[in-house]
């Protein structure tokens, strides 16, 4: 059999209805004469969601890793202590919107030794303050570091493989000079330039799954739920007990992040003087309740009843103040990338808040399923808003929490995926313009919209019967792809069209 690298073009070709499985490596697709090969890839739950910094998964916390990454080259070469010099290079996207994104500070906070995970938030602006004034990036690196010299935006620039890439140019004494270079890929994901799939640790999985009929497939064989089979994948990885561990601590981040945001009032930072709505809206709706934490605050909103107009403005509230904390360098999750983080909190809150069927061991099953499509639409087409414009990003978040909140609320494996198929078909198309390359205008609200679509999409599937669905999703992560190479690169994360070049602001160049 033939193996051959799949690309971008191969995803245009028709796949057959049954493509032969090989566990080890991943699925053959055949195509009349033509044979394509799809890197077998498990994602794990916490690949999809990952504690980090906002304001961009891909400008922000990739970049970040990427910085961290070849640090750890370095010093598995034995050149740290050799280097003298070091530039870093930002292509495409990155270099057009990376100011606006702080791609430049998440790459200094990386070869400072910081880590996006562990690093409270508040020392940020001292950090980058000590480094532009001792021109040093120490503890990490001694040696001199100016980052308006030492960090390059070329912004006509862009290499192929993907509009993400950043390099890294490093000197050293006695040694001939190296590069790296770097894709941020999306939802925090990297790839390092020339065998990046070489380099990720293999794990074998039970349920094999690149798609959403191998999910149902699955789901079927073993009359499992979604959220049971990732499971038992998940185990393929780490004991049940730090499954469980670890998906407390992204609810635990999701909610703190959610609670703080409804609790911060201010102006956003970036200069768009964008001002926080969630923290006036939650005082508003609670109507002079009081309460000491979140679970006090969840009865206070609960005592507000049902009413429609009630719960729509809480989704609302929920989701804006997600991705206010992010716009502000907060901490968050990628879900699954930083500048979609607002709608899976604001659903399962939704969830929490207004819904009878609501249990606390809910919560992780919900996570559970609500990853496992993150994955598919990862591996059927992209995460990067840079690759597919937002339809990538709240499209993807969308149809995540659909499908989690569908099942959640009692439906059918079918109806979950129903439920992700209806909220990605009615985000096609959607393109990314941030203002000023900021995640503000219109990032922020896009949040709210993609909440109350998973919630509409998740009524509609469980009111319906899929054996009648004329769409599935793998037929619309097709279609996502195929409108993700269509559209026009200045509505995919470049602030060249849109919004971006229709808004008369005065901003800094980013």
């Amino acid at each position: 059999m033939f193996e051959a690298e799949i690309n971008s073009n191969c995803r245009n070709h028709t796949l057959p209805a049954k493509p032969t499985l090989n566990t080890r490596s991943g699925f053959f697709y055949c195509n009349f004469d033509q044979i394509f090969f799809l890197p077998y890839e498990p994602i794990s739950v916490f690949d999809i969601f990952k504690i980090g910094v906002g304001p961009s998964s891909s400008h922000t916390l990739g970049p970040w890793r990427a910085a961290q990454a070849f640090i750890l080259s370095l010093e598995e070469k034995g050149l740290l202590s050799d280097l003298i010099h070091l530039q870093v290079l930002l292509y495409g996207s990155l270099a057009k919107t990376g100011k606006g994104h702080g791609t430049d500070i998440a790459i200094q906070l990386g070869l400072a030794g910081y880590d996006p995970v562990e690093i409270d938030t508040s020392v940020i602006p001292p950090v980058i303050e000590t480094i532009r004034d001792k021109k040093s990036l120490e503890p990490g690196l001694s040696i001199r570091f100016e980052s308006s010299e030492d960090i390059i935006f070329l912004m006509n620039e862009s290499l192929p493989h993907h509009p993400n890439a950043l390099s890294f140019l490093a000197d050293f004494k006695g040694h001939p000079s190296i590069s790296e270079t770097y894709y941020s890929i999306g939802g925090g994901f990297i790839e390092k330039e020339a065998g990046s799939h070489a380099e990720k640790k293999m794990v074998q999985l039970p349920f094999p799954i690149d798609t959403a009929a191998n999910l149902l497939h699955w789901c079927r064989k073993t009359g499992l739920a979604i959220n049971e089979v990732v499971l038992e994948n998940e185990l393929a990885w780490r004991e049940d007990a730090e499954i469980k561990k670890q998906l407390g601590k992204i609810w635990k981040v999701m909610r703190e992040c959610m609670y703080k945001g409804c609790h911060t009032e201010g102006v956003l930072p970036g200069g768009l003087q964008v001002n926080r709505r969630a923290a006036a809206l939650n005082k508003k709706l609670l109507k002079g309740r009081t309460y000491g934490d979140y679970q006090g605050w969840v009865q206070a909103i609960k005592e507000g009843g049902k009413d429609f107009q009630y719960i729509l403005d809480w989704v609302s509230c929920f989701a804006l103040a997600v991705n206010e904390e992010n716009a502000s360098f907060g901490k968050v999750v990628t879900a699954p990338t930083n500048g979609a983080a607002g709608v899976i909190p604001a659903v399962l809150q939704y969830f929490i808040c207004f819904t009878d069927e609501f249990s606390e061991e809910k919560i992780q099953s919900f996570l559970l399923t609500a990853s496992e499509i993150g994955s598919i639409f990862k591996k059927g087409a992209t995460l990067s808003a840079a690759m597919g414009g937002c339809q990538a990003e709240i499209g993807v978040s969308s149809a995540m929490a659909a499908a989690a909140l569908t099942e959640s609320k009692g439906g059918t494996q079918r109806q979950a995926l129903m439920a992700a198929e209806i909220a990605m078909e009615h985000h096609l198309g959607l393109t990314c313009d941030p203002i000023g390359g900021l995640v503000q205008i219109p990032c922020i609200e896009r949040n709210t919209m993609g909440a109350i679509k998973a919630i509409t999409a998740s009524q509609l599937a469980l009111q319906s019967m899929p054996d009648f669905a004329k769409v599935s999703l793998d037929a619309v992560i097709r279609t996502m792809w195929d409108t993700a190479l269509d559209m026009n690169s200045k509505y995919k994360e470049t602030s060249d069209g849109g919004l971006a070049v229709h808004i008369p602001l005065s901003l800094p160049e980013c």
